[in-house]
C-alpha cells in the first residue's frame, strides 16, 4: 500500500505531531512504537512480530511537521502531515513536498541496505542447510517430495526466493505444521523459485505455494514456478512472459475469498496467460489429496476444440431465432433502459410468447421453449404482470419458472444453486432471464474484473443448457448514458444482441431499439405502449381491485429527421474529427467534448450557448442527439466514438 496524499487527522484528534503520527499509524493498520522521535532521521520499529524491525518512520520537526511511515513486510508506504489547525500556504506545501520526497529517498536507501544484508544472510543460511528428505513431516502431510527444498538446523523446511536477475533475495521457512515465515528484511515482491527444468518443456506453470507447485510438477513433469503468494502472481507472470516463449498456465488457489482467482485473472488480462482453478475450495494439492483427477484438470484431453476451417464452413448453419430478428437462440442478450421505463414488461412480452408457444410476437415468428426467470426483486408486481399477459392473450399455462429471490450468480455457491435448480426442471430451458443484473452480481458493475466473472457465469449457463441468457440492466443517470448500459464497457463487448428500451415521452410511445446484433443485420425499431388489463378476483389488503398492464404494438411516430439531415450531421462529425486531430480510442474514431465545442465555435461560428445546445444528447433533432439515436456514435470517456462500422472504417482508413 502506497499513499502519497498525506494523512491528516480530524480537528478533534489533533495533538502533538508525534501523537498525530502514532494515530495515523493506527488508522493505517500498524501498531505504532511507544514513542516517535522528531529528528528527521529514519527509525525502525517492531510491527506485529517482536524484533522484526520491519516498521519505519521519518518525521521532520521544522515548519509544518511532516514525514512518512510504513512497513517493509506489508509493502506499506504512507505520507504524513501534522494538522496545525489552519490551511497551509503554497510555500509550506512546497516545503512539505520536498521533505516527503527526501523521506522517500531515505526510506528507499535504507530498504536497499536492509535487503542487501538480508540477502547475504539468507544466502549463507541456504548454503549451510542440508537437502530435505522425503520423510519430513510437512512433505509427508502434503504427499510431495523435497524437489530441491532444504532443512534448517532446527528441522524446518526452507525454500529460496530468487529475483528476476537470478540473485537469492530471501528464503521462506515452513515448520512441521505448515506455518510459513519469510526471512526478515528480504525482498519478496516479484521473487520466485522454479521446480523442474525448462529443457524440453511444453508449458510453464505458476502456482502460489511450494506444496502446490511441487504437486503440479510431480503430476505432469513440467516446470513450475513458485510465486509464494497470490499478489505475486502478476509480477512473476510478467517476468516469465518476457523470458520464455512457452505457453504459461497459472494454477490458482480456489480460496473462499476469491483472492487467488482475482490475481490470476489480472495476470491473464495483462499477459495473456491461461488460468486453471480447482473446482472445489482449496489448492491443487488439496484437490489431488481429496481424490480429484489433477492431471485431467491440468492437461485436459483434446475435445476437438480446434477444427479445420474447411470442415468448419462446409455445412451452412442458419441463425436460430426464438423471436425472429430479436431474440437469438444460444446467445447472450442484454436489455437495458432507465428505471421505470418498461424493461421488464418488454422482456416478459418476449419470454411469455416463447413459453406459451405463441405463433408470433407482433408479426415476428416465435419458437416455443421453456423459460427460467431469475427475479431479484418486485415479485408481487411480477405475479400480476404474468397474470395480466396470460389473461390478455387467452393463455392458460406457460412453460416458465420464476426464482423466489436473487443470489450472487457470479460466485461458485450462487452458480451452483442456480444450475442445480435448473437441472431439476422437467425440461431444459431455452431462455434464462437475469432481472436485474445488479441483484445477481457480487461486486461492482463498473469493474471489468467483476463483469468478467458474471459473463463467465452466463457463458457457463449457455454451454451447460444450450440456452439464451437475457440480462436486464439499467442505464446510467446522466443524459448521455441513456443509450447504453450502466457500468463497464466489458458488458457490451461480450453481447450477441443489445437492446435499448427508450421510455415513452410526450406523444412518443416506448421504443424498442436494437443497438447490436453480432450475427445479423440490426432489426428495425418497434414502438409499443402499455395497455391496462383487469385481473378479476385480485384485490389488495383493503379489498380494492388490482390490475396490471401488458405491452401492445403502437404506431411509429412521424420521423422528425430525414436521412439527408442525418447524413449532414454525420459529415459534420467526420469533419470535426479531422479538425481536432483524428483521435482514436479503443479502435474507434473519437472526438472529445472540449474538442467538439472548439470546432463548433471556432470553425462553424456558433455561439458557446448554441454549441452546447447542439451537443445535448437529449436533443434528438439536433446534431449529437440525432447521431446517438441513429446509433452512428455513442458516448465514450469525455466525448463520443463512432460505432457505425461503415463510417468508422472509412474514417480510420483515411487516417
Amino acid at each position: 500500500m502506497k499513499l502519497d496524499n498525506p494523512i491528516e487527522l480530524r480537528d478533534e484528534d489533533r495533538g502533538p505531531p508525534d501523537v498525530q503520527m502514532m494515530e495515523a499509524m493506527s488508522q493505517a493498520g500498524l501498531s505504532p512504537p511507544k514513542a516517535i522521535l522528531m529528528d528527521g532521521n529514519l527509525h525502525r520499529f517492531d510491527t506485529d512480530k517482536k524484533g522484526d524491525k520491519s516498521g519505519w518512520y521519518v518525521l521532520y520537526p521544522d515548519g509544518v511537521p511532516a514525514g512518512r511511515f510504513g512497513c517493509w513486510r506489508q509493502g506499506m508506504d504512507v505520507a504524513f502531515r501534522a494538522d496545525i489547525g489552519r490551511q497551509l500556504s503554497v510555500a509550506e506545501e512546497m516545503a512539505i513536498a520536498a521533505r516527503l520526497d527526501k523521506a522517500r529517498r531515505e526510506r528507499d536507501a535504507e530498504m536497499a541496505k536492509t535487503r542487501a544484508v538480508a540477502a547475504d544472510t539468507a544466502e549463507a543460511i541456504w548454503e549451510n542447510c542440508i537437502p530435505a528428505s522425503s520423510d519430513h513431516p510437512y512433505l509427508l502431510r502434503k504427499g510431495v517430495g523435497a524437489n530441491g527444498a532444504r532443512v534448517t538446523g532446527d528441522g524446518r523446511l526452507i525454500v529460496p526466493l530468487y529475483s528476476a536477475d537470478g540473485g537469492l533475495s530471501s528464503v521462506q521457512y515452513i515448520d512441521h505444521g505448515g506455518a510459513k515465515l519469510y526471512h526478515p528484511g528480504g525482498k519478496t515482491g516479484g521473487c520466485f523459485w522454479m521446480i523442474g527444468s525448462l529443457e524440453n518443456a511444453k508449458t510453464l506453470y505458476i502456482a502460489e505455494g511450494f506444496a502446490t507447485a511441487a504437486t503440479v510438477h510431480e503430476e505432469i513433469g513440467e516446470p513450475v514456478i513458485v510465486a509464494y503468494s497470490a499478489s505475486n502472481l502478476v509480477p512473476v507472470a510478467g517476468t516469465w512472459r518476457e523470458s520464455v516463449q512457452l505457453p504459461i498456465v497459472i494454477v490458482a488457489d480456489n480460496d473462499a475469498g476469491g483472492t487467488g482467482r482475482k490475481y490470476a485473472d489480472q495476470a491473464a488480462a495483462k499477459y495473456g496467460v491461461t488460468v486453471i482453478v480447482p473446482p472445489e475450495l482449496g489448492d491443487a494439492n488439496d484437490y489431488k489429496q481429496a481424490g480429484g483427477d489433477l492431471k485431467a484438470l491440468l492437461q485436459p484431453a483434446d475435445d476437438g476444440w480446434l477444427v479445420p476451417a474447411d470442415d468448419f464452413c462446409q455445412r451452412p448453419e442458419p441463425i436460430r431465432w426464438l423471436v425472429k430478428h430479436w431474440i437469438q437462440d444460444n446467445a447472450l442478450v442484454m436489455v437495458h433502459g432507465p428505471s421505470g421505463g418498461g424493461k421488464t414488461f418488454c422482456v416478459l412480452s418476449w419470454c411469455l410468447a416463447i413459453a406459451a408457444g405463441k405463433e408470433d410476437w407482433f408479426g415476428r415468428k416465435v419458437r416455443h421453449g421453456g423459460v427460467v426467470y431469475l427475479a431479484g426483486e418486485g415479485h408481487h408486481g411480477l405475479k400480476a404482470r404474468i397474470a395480466a399477459w396470460k389473461r390478455d392473450n387467452g393463455v392458460d399455462g406457460v412453460d416458465m419458472w420464476v426464482s423466489r429471490h436473487g443470489c450472487d450468480l457470479n460466485t461458485p455457491a450462487g452458480y451452483a444453486k442456480v444450475a442445480a435448480a435448473i437441472r431439476g426442471l422437467p425440461e431444459v430451458p431455452s431462455v434464462i432471464v437475469v432481472d436485474t443484473l445488479h441483484r445477481f452480481l457480487l461486486g461492482d458493475e463498473n469493474s471489468a474484473q467483476d463483469a468478467k466473472t458474471m459473463l463467465d457465469a452466463c457463458a457457463a449457463l449457455m454451454i451447460e443448457f444450450g440456452c439464451t441468457v437475457i440480462l436486464v440492466h439499467h442505464t446510467g443517470v446522466s443524459e448521455e448514458a441513456q443509450h447504453r448500459a450502466r457500468g463497464s464497457s466489458a458488458w457490451r463487448g461480450a453481447l450477441d444482441i443489445e437492446i435499448s428500451i427508450v421510455p415513452a415521452k410526450d406523444d412518443r410511445p416506448i421504443e424498442i431499439v436494437q443497438r447490436k446484433s453480432k450475427d445479423a443485420e440490426l432489426a428495425h425499431s418497434i414502438w409499443v405502449e402499455l395497455k391496462p388489463v383487469d385481473l378479476p378476483g385480485w384485490v389488495d389488503d383493503d379489498g380494492d381491485p388490482i390490475g396490471s398492464v401488458v405491452v401492445v404494438e403502437a404506431d411509429a411516430p412521424a420521423k422528425a429527421e430525414k436521412k439527408s439531415k442525418i447524413a449532414s450531421f454525420e459529415k459534420m462529425f467526420v469533419t470535426a474529427w479531422e479538425e481536432t486531430g483524428k483521435d482514436v480510442l479503443d479502435g474507434n474514431p473519437y472526438v472529445s467534448r472540449a474538442g467538439m465545442q472548439r470546432y463548433l465555435t471556432e470553425k462553424m461560428g456558433m455561439s458557446e450557448a448554441a454549441a452546447k445546445q447542439a451537443m445535448k444528447p437529449s436533443e434528438a433533432g439536433r446534431f449529437i442527439g440525432s447521431l446517438l439515436v441513429s446509433s452512428i456514435i455513442q458516448p465514450h470517456f469525455h466525448g463520443w466514438i463512432v460505432v457505425d462500422e461503415g463510417t468508422a472504417g472509412s474514417m480510420t482508413a483515411a487516417r
